[in-house]
């Protein structure tokens, strides 16, 4: 029993293997954000609630790039299943045109009328100088944000796990050395407060597409083969992207926007209180970096088994992974509860946060660390099974419905109609979106409808598996 839920040794081999990389890849990431709102944190509530605004423009596109990202992994986990390298690198110049699109939509807004994008959070003057300062240099650095989204996640795909990892501590560390020295001036470099955020963190993420395309260039893999399989793609093979992967581009593209009107709704609710959201935002990035590596090791697993037709092999990982992934979360959440006081004081060394933004902060980071195995019911079906098995359609009604039908009127209700207090507010649209979210996809989870299979050899392991 405690084999078939926990797995044995080759599935935590393999996870451990593909998992641990991938986690400690998106924990240098998180990092980023970390240096920047630490280091921001320093100039006040102020520029730290701006540059917290600026940023959700990046991630609004990088979350949508993820989803690009996604509904590559599809085809990309099931073809290296069956060792079609060609198919793998066509789906890769598609995912690639995507995202020089999607660059390009946030780039000009960003540039050209930055004080407008800002506006949408916060009508506050202040807030809204300082952040444009921010985002006018910052959105340089989209293009190579999105590029390495995609050439990370194709990487993954081949199993080529630590590249992306080795890349992302290059960057990590020129994100913290340029931070500090652009904005308080060290290393003789100028001191541009804001600005000098901005600056540091368009270096740092063009070195990371540069690198991932020079050490792949050095191994010869499958990233940097001929570049006529990436332009060989034809109508109809864009045609069988689109069905597969616009439903997970529309998942991650309305759950993110979803995400942006939330916090539209808390920041103008005062700038204190996105201050404390952004504080906590940063270090439970940081924890959700063990769950994105289980679950990019799942979406690896499974499906390259649901790929090469091992479907019973692809449903017992994918009940550890439901089983496994819950678990660790009421470790990771106890953490986040216990060190709560720890975690918050690290952003107001300088004393510059307000007394209202860290008791804030500190209520939020209670709740999230006791909600977070409930949450991550939801994700690790989502993200790490649905997904890899196909079913891209049912996860994205899953995931956006739960948030623009239930979460997203529940908070505007209880902020302007009934003018509840922000921490009721946050737990209500937490609450709303993962309950009935989990339960959903417990239920699909166990009719094996998420088994999608999009290779001949999967097809064929499916029809076996029934019978």
């Amino acid at each position: 029993m405690i084999t078939k839920f926990l797995g044995d040794k080759p599935f935590w081999r393999v996870t451990l293997r593909l998992g641990f990389p991938i986690a400690v890849q998106n924990m240098l990431t998180s990092s980023f954000a970390i240096v920047d709102t630490l280091m921001v944190s320093r100039l006040g509530s102020v520029a730290l609630s701006s540059v917290g605004m600026a940023g959700q423009w990046s991630w609004f596109m990088s979350i949508i790039s993820f989803g690009v990202c996604s509904g590559m992994s599809v085809f990309a986990s099931q073809y290296w299943g069956i060792g079609n390298h060609k198919a793998m690198r066509r789906v890769l110049g598609i995912s690639l045109l995507c995202i020089a699109v999607l660059s390009a939509v946030f780039f000009f807004p960003a540039f050209l009328a930055s004080e407008r994008v800002i506006a949408i959070f916060n009508s506050d003057a202040e807030v809204i100088a300082c952040g444009s300062r921010y985002m006018k240099i910052a959105c340089f650095s989209y293009p190579a944000v999105v590029l390495s989204v995609i050439l990370s996640g194709f990487l993954r795909n081949i199993e080529k796990v630590r590249i992306p990892m080795y890349v992302s501590m290059v960057t990590t560390v020129l994100n913290a050395v340029f931070n500090y020295g652009l904005i308080f001036g060290k290393f003789g470099l100028p001191e541009m407060g804001v600005a000098g955020a901005a600056a540091a963190t368009c270096i740092s993420s063009w070195s990371g597409p540069v690198l991932l395309l020079a050490i792949s260039a050095f191994q010869k893999n499958q990233l940097v083969r001929s570049p006529k399989d990436l332009v060989s793609f034809r109508p109809r093979h864009l045609l069988e992207f689109a069905r597969r992967a616009l439903p997970v581009v529309f998942n991650e593209s309305f759950w993110s926007l979803g995400i942006v009107v939330l916090n539209v709704i808390y920041s103008n609710m005062g700038y204190e209180y996105y201050a404390a959201v952004t504080m906590v935002k940063t270090f439970s990035d940081l924890s959700f970096a063990f769950f994105v590596g289980l679950c990019n090791a799942c979406i690896i697993m499974v499906g390259k088994s649901v790929g090469s037709g091992k479907i019973k092999r692809a449903v017992e990982d994918a009940d550890r992974f439901s089983v496994v992934v819950p678990l660790i979360a009421v470790f990771v959440g106890a953490l986040m509860v216990i060190f709560r006081g720890q975690l918050v004081s690290i952003f107001n060394l300088g004393n510059n946060i307000s007394e209202l933004a860290i008791s804030t902060a500190l209520l939020i980071t209670l709740f999230v660390g006791c909600e977070l195995p409930v949450k991550m019911i939801s994700y690790v079906q989502v993200v790490g099974i649905f997904r890899s098995g196909g079913d891209t359609f049912a996860a994205m009604l899953c995931d956006v419905g739960s948030l623009w039908l239930l979460a997203i009127p529940s908070a505007f209700l209880a902020a302007k109609v009934f003018s509840l207090p922000f921490i009721a507010v946050f737990i209500i649209a937490y609450l709303a979106e993962d309950i009935p979210k989990s339960i959903f996809c417990i239920i699909r989870h166990r009719s094996l409808k998420w088994l999608k299979p999009v290779t001949e050899e999967g097809l064929r392991g499916k029809e076996e598996y029934f019978g």
